[in-house]
């Protein structure tokens, strides 16, 4: 369920268009205006929002937002002001196009895998409109090896979103995960195909059979070598396409408690989660932390950021 809040009813969007561009006339910005407007609108309303800006100022309301924010405020509202599609295309660039040799799998994984498949052509289309290149293409120039035919293969993949199941294919392809993890041979052949092309619930089905038969979760069975990039990966893939809330919740804790504020990862989870199923996250982090989501949000963050951040999440 979604942590966002809508007012009822609702501004036109020229009325909020309005209302922004009184926010940045003056001597300094008036954020909170930004913020009251912006974090309380879903996606087709802030596109309205954008054309009735750009109809009565003849200007980009993205640019002008870059230009009167800053800071984690500024990039938070930059990811926030797009729609979904079009946010996760330009971060799957981001990523792949960091200077640093080995660009950080886990958002190309968390868009693979936790989105519907219709949800992951429409990234891809966005993509493939704005930069001229394919997903799968600037992926398997950043990564190598086993990793590379990981996210390839993830991202290439329309998957079936049926819930049927075959009980006798579970088995099966539980004990070839097993062997796999046996031999130590991760980036087998197998263990990919399982991974990047069965459904949700096959794959839940395949990973009770591996619990049932084997006495431990497939995830446990990859945590000898937590260090190795390729079981990261095959981690994160397994959490993300089975318990997606419990993956976001963890990627919280250790954004914003257990190893300091990491600002990206924390932008990355709560704008793109918001009008998803934060509200689940937040309940799953309560639980797991015996503190509200909104209550260590604050304390790790500040000013506009914060408050951006806590509307976000329903306050």
């Amino acid at each position: 369920m979604a942590s966002l809040k809508v007012p009822y009813p609702v501004p036109s969007p020229t009325e909020d268009a309005e209302s922004l561009r009184k926010a940045f006339e003056g001597w300094g910005t008036d954020e909170k205006s930004v913020i009251s407007i912006l974090a309380h609108r879903d996606a087709a309303q802030r596109m309205q929002i954008r054309l009735a800006y750009e109809e009565l100022y003849q200007q980009d309301l993205i640019k002008r937002l870059e230009s009167e924010l800053s800071g984690h405020f500024e990039k938070s509202m930059y990811r926030w002001i797009y729609g979904p599609a079009e946010r996760e295309a330009i971060l799957v660039y981001t990523e792949v196009r960091k200077a640093n040799p080995t660009p950080d799998p886990r958002p190309i994984i968390e868009i693979a895998c936790v989105s519907s498949p219709e949800e992951l052509l429409a990234v891809k289309k966005v993509y493939q409109l704005r930069y001229k290149h394919s997903v799968e293409e600037d992926v398997a120039v950043r990564f190598t090896g086993d990793l590379r035919k990981l996210l390839v293969a993830l991202v290439g993949t329309y998957r079936y979103s049926g819930g049927e199941i075959d009980t006798r294919l579970a088995h099966a392809e539980a004990k070839a995960l097993h062997d796999a993890i046996e031999e130590k041979a991760f980036g087998h052949e197998e263990v990919i195909r399982i991974l990047t092309t069965r459904s949700k619930a096959q794959l839940n089905a395949t990973f009770n059979c591996y619990k049932d038969e084997y006495g431990t979760t497939v995830n446990k069975s990859l945590s000898a070598d937590s260090e190795n990039e390729l079981f990261s990966a095959l981690r994160a893939t397994i959490r993300t396409l089975t318990s997606p809330s419990k993956y976001f919740e963890k990627l919280l804790r250790n954004a914003i408690i257990n190893h300091g504020t990491d600002e990206g990862t924390l932008t990355r989870v709560i704008v793109s989660r918001a009008e998803k199923d934060l509200q689940e996250i937040k309940e799953v982090f309560f639980k797991r932390n015996n503190v509200p989501l909104t209550h260590a949000v604050a304390k790790e963050t500040s000013r506009d950021y914060k408050a951006f951040l806590l509307a976000l999440l329903g306050n």
